[in-house]
């Protein structure tokens, strides 16, 4: 899939706000500072479409980007460790639980998880939580330009073992780095596959 056109559309704390029509949508979240900013500039191949900082907690709303004019990019806030106030931390909580509860569109989610550190009880919990709710994700797999590729496959399949003690396989999974492009095409080919096989699948 080539990036042709990515604009951004509207930011809100209110999911009843988000987009109305019925376009697919590809969530994109993970803990504070896991790179999903850079991320999603290099997918699109703009520069500044998502904000990038080195503070943690910098994105706070639900932010929607129209890539191509046929699909929606949505970048939510970051979970964990942001250095934001409790008060603050709830208001965003709940309205990412709201998001995966009521939004029709979201064909799936791509949890972001930097390769660099040893299987996290908290990303590791919200993939249950999304488990639970029956909410399609993918897992990437950041910065893995900050390791050699024989230690990021140690990585992945130390995650691969973790998961399988409460999971029946290890959900599909992407490999990138943002700053050396490292897994865009094949980020970009599924979101493409998924879009297609709707445009095919009877109705």
């Amino acid at each position: 899939m080539k990036i042709k056109s990515a604009e951004f559309v509207m930011s809100n704390s209110d999911v009843a706000k988000c987009p109305k029509n019925l376009m697919p949508e590809y969530a994109f979240i993970g803990r504070s500072n896991v790179g999903k900013s850079s991320l999603i500039n290099m997918l699109t191949h703009r520069k500044s479409l998502a904000k990038t900082s080195g503070r943690p907690g910098k994105t706070q709303l639900i932010n929607h980007f129209l890539i191509n004019n046929e699909w929606f990019l949505v970048d939510l806030p970051g979970y964990g460790y942001a250095k934001v106030s409790k008060t603050t931390k709830k208001v965003f909580q709940k309205f990412i639980t709201q998001y995966f509860d009521l939004r029709e569109q979201l064909v799936c989610a791509f949890v972001l998880v930097d390769i660099r550190h040893d299987p996290q009880p908290i990303d590791l919990e919200f993939m249950q939580y999304l488990g639970e709710k029956a909410v399609p994700f993918c897992i990437i797999f950041t910065k893995a330009d900050k390791l050699k590729p024989n230690a990021a496959d140690r990585h992945v399949e130390a995650y691969r073992k973790v998961m399988l003690e409460t999971w029946e396989e290890m959900p599909k999974h992407f490999v990138t780095s943002a700053s050396k492009d490292i897994g865009k095409e094949d980020v970009l080919e599924y979101i493409a596959s998924l879009n297609q096989n709707m445009v095919t699948s009877p109705k």
